[in-house]
């Protein structure tokens, strides 16, 4: 207990998954680290996060009313004290390898052995920040790269990064520079790590940012491609600003998004003239591909 003077707990809610992303979202605002797990038998995912005892409480509170009042879902919030190796372990035996599409691979640090042949290894620890390729809105948007990417973006942007997955991703599959920005330091923080330790600290740039209010963020536009892994509310809320930064012919890869509220942010960015190439579904998610026209109508 070295290195945490003040004692852990973990906190923990059980969910349907469609209830998943929001309240992995929620407890991560005030958790040091989270991570998921799957009831095979129920199907029920229990979403843990590990924090210090009486620390960021009123985030934690903050974050659960409004996950109740986006899923229509209010579990009862789980307390117990930490033993983070047991924690640890039972996160990395909840993350084996994920072969996704054709080209990638994403597999724990706490894995040993030959890289998967033929396919693009990413690299990343469980349960740091929202993205290790498990989840059907991240698996979507590295589907739908590996087509988008035949037309070298040369601009991209990877808004709400995360864990930096798909940043890493576009930056190992094309050789470009990416920004990858989050409105939350720990995500910042854990993307700059793990691009480092995928060696693309050279072409990914990590950085604080608030979505589109950022000025730097308008500035290195226009951008060829955006992924926006986020949420189906603040999609809509930003269907303006991205059709306003997306260059002529530019591609937006949106994720984070039901199945039943892909037709609402799809109606949003269509009413910024961006028009529909694909949808993803995977499991629940669906993942929109949208694009803008090349040249002004």
């Amino acid at each position: 207990m070295a290195n945490h003077p003040i004692p852990l707990e973990t906190v923990a809610v059980s969910v349907t998954e469609d209830a998943l992303e929001a309240y992995e979202a929620a407890l991560a605002n005030a958790c040091e680290t989270v991570g998921f797990f799957r009831n095979h038998d129920t199907g029920i995912w229990r979403v843990e996060g590990v924090k210090q005892v009486g620390v960021n409480e009123a985030e934690l509170a903050s974050s659960l009313a409004v996950a109740a009042v986006m899923t229509g879902e209010a579990p009862v919030l789980e307390r117990s004290p930490t033993e983070a190796d047991g924690w640890l372990a039972r996160t990395y035996a909840s993350f084996p390898e994920q072969l996704i599409g054709e080209r990638f691979a994403v597999r724990g640090t706490h894995l040993t052995g030959p890289e998967t042949p033929n396919r693009i290894t990413l690299t990343l620890d469980a349960g740091l920040a929202f993205g290790t390729g498990e989840h059907g809105s991240t698996r979507g948007c590295l589907v739908a790269l590996e087509t988008v990417a035949r037309r070298r973006p040369s601009r991209i942007l990877d808004m709400g990064t995360g864990s930096g997955i798909l940043a890493m991703a576009a930056a190992r599959l094309m050789n470009q520079p990416v920004l990858a920005t989050d409105i939350e330091p720990w995500a910042v923080r854990v993307a700059a790590e793990n691009a480092e330790l995928n060696g693309v600290t050279h072409l990914v740039t990590a950085r604080l940012a608030d979505g589109w209010r950022d000025p730097f963020v308008r500035g290195s536009g226009p951008y060829d491609l955006v992924f926006a892994n986020i949420l189906a509310r603040p999609l809509c809320l930003m269907a303006r600003d991205l059709a306003l930064n997306l260059a002529p012919g530019g591609t937006a890869i949106l994720a984070g998004l039901l199945a039943n509220q892909a037709r609402w942010v799809l109606a949003a960015h269509r009413s910024q003239g961006l028009r529909l190439e694909r949808m993803l579904p995977q499991g629940p998610w669906t993942t929109i591909v949208v694009r803008k026209a090349a040249t002004a109508v």
